[in-house]
């Protein structure tokens, strides 16, 4: 009688064996199972097999608490910055670059990240320009072609943190820049340089010499479709500050945005227009988007921005045609589609405007992104007048919220408003009911409080 051996395991046996383990080699996600996708970053074929080892657990470590300090004893210190020689970008900031602070800019490739940044390198004296992309060469053309100052600015080519983190400390420059975040690797993070696990860690390092060197460093990274992938988006809860640079590529303006800043406000934008000399401050862009409008024409209409605590007047373009095919088509530049059929059904069911046979084509000249309610009277009175063939004159602005009953409803800002109308010479505003109580020297203001009223007295 042959006895056969016992091979089942222990349960002491069984949990300190080695566990099979499937890892995204590009973000770092775990898997109990193989896939050929990655489910968090999409990656194909990234997905591989490790072992997971069982860590015995240890004894809890005991801390000694930690020293805290009554607020009222804390003495607020000024935040000392150095200013960047360009006014936008110093608006924007908060009145400069603050030593120590690790900057994200961020934007879509292509946009003009770089070129600020070398713009920038030319400006401050002992700046660190570390490219991953780009050869030395490569950087020279440009500094040559945006005429940058290069006598106190230093490059490096190089993709891994910690020679980069070494050259920051035995130089200490007063600004480092790098360019770009996608490229820098760390050997103690696993994945393919641009990956989620290698970002954090590159831009954990980074900070850690921003804050022991005082050195203010610039990172930049690149923006896809989702923004997670590229970087920027993994990345703003660890840094100090974070700009966007936004716009069309194929518009020559550009705004940059803060959306989020420890050492100022985030309500500031700053205006820039594309050139082959690199990117030129717009100290009034209320003037430079009117600059190239047209003749007057059905349809044209302007309303007034605020982005941060600067007005700013651009053009809501409408055009109305009758619809070929079986559905109205609704399409919109630089406004919420969304939103565009909300305000077209309120005009067809308040103002009895038969729009159901009508298609709506609606464009914010100069590629500015109108995302405020102020902007929807302007685009219903744009509607409107594209509808009946009318126009309505270039002297005219109008701004105002407006509700799902037709009533207008009053917006913030409207003093503001009104005197950067007054500026550039407009003659006629139309506002809300509600905003009676505001004067203006030699504009006509005309106060409606329903869509009925817009488009009788317009």
């Amino acid at each position: 009688m042959v006895v056969k051996e016992n091979l089942a395991l222990s349960p002491t046996q069984t949990l300190n064996m080695p566990k099979t383990i499937f890892a995204c080699s590009k973000c770092g996600a775990q898997f109990q199972k193989w896939t050929g996708r990655c489910l968090e970053c999409g990656a194909w074929g990234s997905v591989k097999e490790g072992m997971l080892e069982n860590s015995e657990k240890k004894e809890t470590t005991k801390f000694s608490p930690a020293e805290t300090t009554k607020f009222s004893e804390i003495k607020s210190q000024p935040v000392d910055r150095i200013p960047t020689n360009i006014a936008e970008l110093d608006r924007v900031l908060g009145g400069g670059i603050v030593p120590g602070s690790l900057i994200l800019l961020g934007g879509e490739p292509g946009i003009g990240k770089s070129t600020l940044a070398m713009q920038l390198s030319g400006l401050i004296d002992r700046t660190l320009y570390v490219s991953g992309e780009e050869s030395g060469s490569q950087v020279k053309m440009r500094a040559d072609r945006l005429k940058i100052k290069t006598t106190g600015l230093e490059f490096a080519s190089e993709t891994n943190v910690d020679k980069i983190a070494s050259t920051i400390i035995s130089t200490k420059p007063c600004l480092a820049i790098i360019d770009s975040i996608q490229t820098i690797r760390t050997d103690e993070a696993n994945g393919e340089a641009g990956g989620t696990g290698q970002i954090r860690a590159a831009t954990a390092k980074l900070l850690e010499v921003a804050k022991t060197t005082n050195t203010a460093v610039i990172i930049i990274g690149h923006v896809t479709k989702d923004g997670a992938v590229a970087g920027p988006k993994t990345l703003e809860h660890m840094v100090d500050t974070v700009l966007y640079l936004e716009g069309e590529r194929y518009h020559t303006y550009r705004v940059l945005r803060a959306v989020k800043n420890r050492f100022g406000a985030t309500d500031e934008v700053g205006v820039f227009e594309m050139r082959e000399s690199g990117l030129n401050e717009v100290k009034n862009p209320s003037a430079a988007f009117l600059s190239e409008r047209g003749e007057n024409a059905p349809g044209n209409i302007l309303t007034v921005l605020i982005e941060g605590t600067r007005p700013i007047i651009v053009e809501v373009q409408a055009l109305v045609n009758k619809t070929v095919f079986g559905y109205p088509v609704r399409k919109a530049s630089g406004f919420d589609l969304n939103r565009l059929h909300v305000l077209a059904a309120i005009l067809q069911r308040r103002a009895n405007l038969n729009l159901a046979q009508s298609d709506i084509y609606l464009n914010v000249a100069g590629g500015i992104e109108a995302t405020e309610p102020a902007v929807d009277l302007a685009v219903c009175l744009a509607i409107a007048s594209a509808y009946k063939d009318k126009a309505l004159g270039t002297d005219l602005a109008v701004f105002g919220e407006v509700g799902l009953g037709g009533e207008i409803r009053s917006v913030s800002q409207t003093e503001k408003r009104i005197k950067e109308c007054e500026i550039l010479g407009l003659k006629r505003i139309i506002l809300p009911q509600t905003s009676k109580r505001y004067s203006a020297g030699k504009i006509n203001l005309l106060s409606v409080g329903n869509i009925v009223e817009l488009v009788k007295h317009a």
